[in-house]
């Protein structure tokens, strides 16, 4: 697995490709010349790629150094304002202290900081990283005399850590993402498309086009890894915001729940109440709220779009809502308390299209009823996607579209 590099060897690198030569990149990092031709040497064996072209008025970044360049620049960007946000919670000001800092950082001091911030505990840390204790905790605290901030604070359940420390180890987490990113896009370039897409899926996103893209992508591209992870939308909010996914597919909030995400949409869902075929309800033409509310319901957990559109539903027709709730987000669950009790759901109509093609479920003609959720991508702002990942989010476009065009057809 590719590791993230010294810090310090990826600012000679880029100090080197932007002075063009050895000589005057050594007055900027203040390093001796070998010890620089040192640290481009190391990153070259490690990217896999010659990353200067050597000639005589000078050192020249090759196709690969140039592409690592811009995502070296991007990273150290986001440590510089990462470092930027957590100097404020130091007592001692300096404006001109995080450029400083930059400097000093090394990556071991940052992996120990994820590590302890992610088990909250020295020891799960240093066994997730594969070192001893001794050697995480000081480089753990190293790092925070280094900032002059308060890290890490001992509980009675383990470490705690502090605003300061979560700050910046969410600023080093995407960070190290671009860089494994420059990693993919050299891999690419040298023909050998070989990377690592990781997606957090939702339900609405789970049904047709998602498979479908990535059926139709892993034909063009099949040594590219690609991570599915499902979950709610908070948690997979959260691992995207700190790197450990690189876009969401499912439904979109609306408004938008955080500054630092986009949100783009592919398909609308329609949004129906279901039930087995045999439910006194699916007998009726004319249904009333109240008729509804006196039904035991499979609902999502509150806070959820559906959830709020279910609430909806008896409120606007000034009806108490049903008591007798069973909240799950498991699609398993839901069609096997459908189908083996009298109960009824709430749920996108692109969910159960099956159920409701075979005749498995039916839906409840509740007149006033006909809301539609927006399904789509949600990704960080400052997201810059490689080529390779480029495809995979164009291909979502493309099915979401037909699926656009096909319900269309059929209305």
């Amino acid at each position: 697995m590719f590791k993230t590099p010294n810090i310090r060897h990826l600012r000679v690198f880029l100090a080197a490709i932007e002075a063009k030569s050895i000589s005057q990149a050594s007055g900027k990092v203040f390093l001796s010349q070998p010890a620089i031709t040192q640290a481009i040497a190391k990153l070259e064996v490690l990217f896999e790629t010659t990353l200067f072209q050597r000639r005589s008025d000078g050192m020249f970044g090759t196709q690969t150094g140039v592409t690592l360049a811009s995502r070296v620049q991007r990273a150290l960007q986001i440590l510089l304002e990462g470092l930027n946000d957590t100097l404020r919670y130091s007592a001692a000001k300096n404006s001109g202290k995080p450029a400083t800092l930059l400097t000093q950082l090394s990556t071991t001091q940052l992996r120990s900081l994820i590590a302890v911030s992610e088990s909250q505990t020295f020891s799960m840390a240093a066994r997730n990283l594969g070192v001893s204790q001794s050697s995480l905790y000081r480089a753990a605290r190293e790092l925070e005399s280094l900032i002059d901030v308060k890290l890490f604070e001992k509980t009675s359940i383990g470490i705690s850590t502090s605003k300061a420390a979560r700050i910046l180890a969410r600023a080093s987490k995407l960070a190290f993402s671009e860089i494994s990113q420059g990693y993919d896009e050299i891999q690419a370039l040298q023909h050998n498309d070989s990377g690592h897409i990781k997606i957090g899926s939702m339900p609405l996103a789970r049904s047709s086009v998602l498979p479908t893209s990535i059926i139709d992508f892993s034909k063009q591209f099949p040594e590219v890894k690609l991570s599915i992870t499902d979950g709610s939308y908070d948690d997979l909010l959260y691992h995207l915001r700190h790197g450990d996914l690189d876009l969401l597919i499912g439904a979109l909030r609306l408004p938008v729940s955080n500054d630092d995400i986009l949100q783009e949409e592919l398909f609308t869902s329609s949004v129906r109440i279901v039930a087995r075929p045999e439910h006194p309800l699916c007998k009726q033409r004319t249904i009333t709220a109240a008729q509804l509310a006196n039904n035991s319901w499979i609902v999502p957990r509150a806070g959820t779009p559906t959830r709020q559109i279910f609430e909806e539903l008896f409120n606007s027709a000034g009806q108490a809502l049903p008591e007798k709730l069973v909240e799950t987000g498991s699609q398993v669950l839901i069609l096997s308390l459908l189908r083996g009790s009298d109960r009824l759901s709430i749920i996108s109509e692109h969910q159960v299209q099956h159920e409701l093609e075979t005749k498995m479920l039916s839906t409840i003609p509740y007149g006033q009823h006909a809301d539609y959720r927006p399904i789509g991508i949600t990704t960080r702002k400052c997201w810059k996607p490689t080529k390779t990942q480029q495809t995979f989010i164009n291909l979502l476009r493309k099915y979401g579209a037909t699926f656009n065009k096909v319900q269309a057809e059929e209305e």
